[in-house]
């Protein structure tokens, strides 16, 4: 898997779309989607759910493309080795399995 920015290239290619074109839908103008699909401008968090409606593809896929992206450029940044990818999927597990006990609490007055 390509970088976000590939995989945004891609989407819109398939689609037959110019930059100019698929900027105007998603609000950002050609020259910074030019920067974003070749990795020298990141993608605007604020934007993810704009553009899972109109690629037409699940949000939860764009977010994890997104955030997958990022965080495998920041591992690679500060030179982590291939376990920081373990770690974090079993943190991940744990933060997600430590919120879904506390939302089970009861504390006696319901």
């Amino acid at each position: 898997m390509a970088g976000f920015g590939q995989f945004i290239k891609s989407e819109r290619e398939k689609r037959d779309w110019t930059q100019t074109e698929f900027g105007n839908q998603i609000g950002i103008n050609t020259s910074a989607i030019c920067r974003i699909e070749n990795g020298t401008q990141k993608f605007s968090i604020s934007k993810l759910e704009r553009l899972s409606e109109i690629l037409k593809i699940d949000n939860q896929k764009i977010n994890d493309l997104f955030f997958a992206d990022k965080f495998a450029k920041e591992a690679l940044k500060y030179k982590c080795s291939e376990s920081v990818f373990i770690v974090a999927e079993n943190n991940a597990t744990y933060f997600r399995n430590t919120n879904v006990k506390q939302a089970k609490l009861n504390f006696g007055n319901e």
